[in-house]
């Protein structure tokens, strides 16, 4: 099995729960890259993409990835952002990202808190509409922790369990 782990990261969180996903990944064909450094993931049997979630929502760079690849791909995604797991905005991003990816095969998803830049939550604290946001956002400022790359690891080995699975069948 053949499996790229490639991101999208602006503050180093997504790409430091990149890193703990590729880790895990137990095959001896994989590849860990940025985004902007995947020329072409045809040759893949299983890829990882992350990004942090932005405005509520997916950036430009992966969109575009998302939709550039192969039909019936298998794809795990998976996100940082600033709410605490489960959160609304959070499950809307990932919502948005799947639905970008109506041609590929989502295998399973995974998010978790990532520190928001301080210059954001700066920014923000005192619009009346984002202020409620950015407290919660400060809450992140210790994450990805060690929690947060354990699950992120657990999941990619089931990723990876369940899709050789499928593919012996």
């Amino acid at each position: 099995m053949k499996v790229l782990t490639t991101y999208y990261s602006e503050t180093g969180n997504t790409e430091e729960v990149a890193r703990a996903i590729h880790d895990a990944v137990d095959v001896h064909d994989k590849t860990l890259l940025p985004i902007s450094q995947v020329d072409d993931a045809s040759g893949y049997d299983l890829v990882f993409c992350g990004f942090p979630v932005q405005t509520h929502g997916v950036p430009v760079a992966v969109h575009h990835f998302i939709k550039e690849l192969p039909p019936g791909m298998s794809l795990a995604l998976f996100a940082t952002h600033g709410v605490p797991r489960g959160g609304e905005l959070a499950k809307t991003a990932m919502i948005h990202a799947v639905s970008l990816a109506a041609k590929q095969k989502v295998v399973r998803t995974f998010a978790c808190r990532g520190r928001v830049h301080p210059r954001v939550v700066e920014a923000l604290k005192n619009q009346p509409e984002h202020g409620p946001w950015a407290e919660i956002a400060n809450g992140a400022a210790k994450h990805p922790d060690e929690n947060d790359l354990a699950d992120a690891a657990a999941f990619a080995e089931s990723v990876v369990a369940t899709s050789l699975h499928h593919q012996a069948k």
